[in-house]
């Protein structure tokens, strides 16, 4: 007569399962708290629209043809990236205006007003090269602040916005669109990527 014997499951060890649940706990909060719609295909359009801007720039004939070139490319980069935030929120199923999003607009509006006001007190007084540092310095910033409630590879954005608007303050005026472009043009494009590719988009 065969002999019935129970099949053995191995146990679960107790402490992986509770590392398992800690972790997905932990995920879930951070993705409550974060501002997770950062749009990485919107930052990569920003960035090519902003080397469009830098090239039209340098063959601006006046300072107010300059700026305003350059104000009509802040708007439109602000549009751009509201849109497609708003795009990535409804995608994944979330409201755009939560907490997380307005903690990251708080964090960055400080540098923006002073940016906006620096701007009119810079140009007026005739000061127009000083602006390319002010702006990228302003909105690294600003960049930095916010990504403290996003996702990690923000705050590296602005830290490099930091960097190229030090290195700003230190070479010719005439390099001033020069590193606007490789500011807000390619390391928009860079982590716009790296943001679409590893961030949803």
């Amino acid at each position: 007569m065969a002999v019935i014997r129970p099949i053995r499951k191995e146990p679960v060890a107790l402490h992986s399962q509770a590392m398992d649940n800690l972790e997905f706990i932990r995920s879930t909060m951070e993705r409550s708290g974060s501002f997770t719609a950062v749009p990485g295909i919107g930052g990569i359009l920003m960035g090519a629209t902003a080397l469009f801007a830098a090239f039209a720039a340098h063959l601006s004939k006046s300072p107010k043809a300059w700026l305003a070139i350059w104000a009509g490319e802040a708007a439109l980069a602000f549009a751009i990236g509201l849109a497609f935030s708003y795009r990535k929120a409804m995608r994944d199923g979330n409201p755009l205006i939560s907490r997380p999003f307005r903690r990251f607009v708080f964090a960055m509006a400080p540098s923006a007003l002073v940016g906006l006001l620096l701007t009119v007190l810079i140009f007026r007084d005739g000061q127009q090269p000083l602006l390319p540092a002010v702006w990228l310095l302003l909105y690294g910033l600003g960049v930095s602040s916010a990504g403290a409630f996003s996702v990690r590879v923000v705050p590296l954005m602005g830290v490099c916005f930091l960097a190229l608007g030090g290195v700003a303050v230190f070479t010719p005026a005439a390099w001033g669109d020069a590193l606007m472009a490789a500011g807000f043009g390619g390391l928009h494009i860079g982590f716009g990527y790296l943001i679409a590719r590893h961030f949803g988009g």
